[in-house]
């Protein structure tokens, strides 16, 4: 493996929920411990589950880990360190200022910004604590942190004071004012991260196009801020053994290696390595150690059958539950890499084919409409919202207001936090606002959609709702953007996931976080299952077994109803293979 040769005392696993950074981050302190090495693992994931990998509890104080001579772990708790210094920044003015105000600093600390800033706070600790190196040899880390979050910590002071004069224009710097005593400790964590002597960052990938993608943007936006040592290890590739027997599995590998020969542009200069598909969940040493030996695979396994089918929904009859509105917003929400863009289009497409008039909408940057349909339909428009174009008309005008009588530090730091996810999803919003108006008369199917803590924001904040209240005032009769999406005649939330613990869980925080916001999803989409498809490879159908215990949890704790999309031999692109999705 090329990522652990020659290993600098800094290893960090960098990628989306769901490729297997926990994995690859455990097998490696696994190797390194066995080789004789004093090792630390450290996670800063708020889904971690070492402690269930190494079945032991785990918690924010270093253990040793007793399966493994000379490991010690140790879990740090985002959603616990976010909590710690919303406190401290809030406590304080309670009773001070008025409760509305107070409410509104609160949410602007709630964002996935804030947590990723209060997670860094927390491993910079570790990071430069020097006497954690005359411990330990090897300190490797489960997730790291943004380019965004690491430009943040590289500008010049004045948080507070921004912060003070501008309440209502920061969505991430309002956390860093709350962290300003820890600047020294800052400069050294991201002089230590970016020298190549001292860290290693390994991108950790699926050999999926839209993941690629993805992990191309990461590794220029961190290359582009000092963090050049960088490899990458592509998890979860299926082995040529399997493709014998079973034309899914043909499929599959072929599309992989299709990816594979043809990774984006600055990811085929990494040094790379590719880890196989496993038959089982890595939990346990030995299915950790089976993960990084060369050649490891499950062509051993025994011949199978898929397990017995669930009861689930299909797409079609969800769809047809829809149907029943005859109009209304279909909003299609998700991490990266579940195939929301091929949900939205099969559902619009089905709508479309029973005869109701459909608008299907975009804002993911990397989403392919026109690929994915590839070809026109008759009651179906096509649209795709540009969130480059939006952002920077809504950065222009946020500039020329809130910035005007800045300075040059004020607005250094007000372009910076205008460079963050929160900023993108509020100017995408606005052009969304214009599109959920069509929702009264006709379908509108969105592909992506604002998170929980944006739609609050805006909020709080008097962006839509309040203002609009405020005009209206008590006797005006009015429907704003946010009263819309909460109302569940009108508006349809559909999460999208995978059959994997992480996208899971991943999806299930999203949905708490919509709720916070008074929308309440509508249903689950489980996409490219193995648990409902059509194989007789060994590995596939143990894949499809380890599939049915997250399937059942997303049933009993989650989702008020739950369609399953079975993994295709081929990539559903064009309306004929969209329309097989709903059959």
């Amino acid at each position: 493996m090329k990522f652990l040769q020659n290993i600098p005392p800094y290893l960090f696993f960098t990628g989306k929920g769901g490729v297997g950074k926990t994995s690859i981050s455990c097998a490696t302190a696994i190797r390194l411990a066995e080789q004789g090495k004093r090792v630390l693992l450290v996670s800063t994931d708020p889904a971690s589950n070492v402690g269930q990998v190494f079945g032991q509890t785990i918690g924010n104080t270093i253990v040793s880990v007793a399966a493994v001579p000379g490991l010690c772990a140790l879990e740090i708790d985002p959603q616990a360190a976010a909590q710690q210094y919303r406190e401290r920044i809030v406590n304080p003015v309670k009773g001070l200022l008025p409760d509305d105000v107070v409410s509104s600093i609160n949410e602007q600390l709630s964002g996935a910004c804030t947590t990723e800033i209060a997670a860094f706070d927390e491993f910079t600790g570790v990071l430069t604590d020097a006497d954690l190196l005359t411990r330990f040899e090897s300190i490797i880390f489960d997730t790291a942190p943004t380019g965004h979050t690491i430009r943040l910590l590289q500008l010049p002071g004045a948080w507070s004071r921004f912060i003070d004069s501008n309440p209502d224009g920061a969505s991430c710097l309002g956390p860093m004012a709350g962290l300003e005593k820890q600047r020294e400790q800052y400069a050294q964590a991201v002089a230590a991260l970016s020298d190549p002597e001292r860290t290693r960052l390994v991108l950790v990938a699926r050999l999926q196009k839209s993941t690629l993608l993805e992990v191309a943007r990461t590794h220029e936006e961190l290359a582009a801020i000092g963090l050049k040592n960088q490899y990458l290890v592509i998890n979860g590739v299926l082995p040529e053994t399997e493709t014998e027997t079973d034309a899914l599995a043909v499929a599959i590998w072929q599309r992989e290696q299709e990816a594979l020969a043809h990774l984006p542009a600055g990811l085929s200069a990494l040094p790379t390595d590719t880890l196989f598909l496993q038959p089982v969940n890595m939990v346990g040493v030995p299915a950790l150690k089976g993960l990084l030996t060369p050649g490891s695979a499950a062509a051993t396994l025994p011949e199978t059958t898929t397990p017995d089918k669930t009861d689930n929904l299909s797409l079609s009859e969800l769809v047809d539950d829809i149907a029943r509105s005859e109009h209304g917003l279909i909003m299609l929400m998700g991490k990266g890499g579940v195939g929301k863009t091929t949900m939205a289009a099969a559902i619009a497409v089905r709508l479309a084919d029973m005869g109701f008039d459909v608008h299907l909408t975009t804002s993911d940057p990397a989403a392919h409409l026109s690929t994915t349909l590839n070809g026109s339909l008759n009651h179906l428009q096509v649209s795709k919202i540009n969130p480059h174009d939006e952002t920077e008309r809504y950065r222009q005008h946020v500039l020329a207001t809130k910035g005007r009588d800045l300075d040059e530090a004020g607005k250094r730091l007000l372009e910076e936090d205008l460079r963050s996810p929160c900023t993108e999803e509020i100017a995408v919003f606005q052009a969304f606002s214009r599109v959920i108006r069509e929702a009264g008369k006709r379908f509108v199917v969105m592909d992506t959609a604002p998170t929980g803590h944006t739609l609050l924001l805006l909020d709080a904040t008097g962006a839509y709702h309040r203002e609009i209240a405020r005009k209206m005032g008590d006797s005006g009769h009015f429907t704003t953007p946010m009263m819309q999406l909460q109302d569940p005649e009108r508006t349809k939330v559909l999460l999208v996931t995978h059959a994997e613990t992480t996208p899971v869980l991943e999806a299930a925080n999203l949905q708490a976080d919509l709720e916070r916001a008074g929308i309440h999803p509508w249903g689950w989409i489980i996409n490219n299952s193995f648990a409902i498809a059509d194989t007789r490879s060994p590995l596939l159908c143990q894949r499809a077994r380890q599939e049915l215990p997250q399937i059942e949890a997303v049933k009993r704790q989650h989702a008020d109803r739950i369609a399953l999309v079975p993994v295709l031999a081929s990539e559903p692109a064009g309306i004929e293979k969209l329309r097989a999705l709903t059959v």
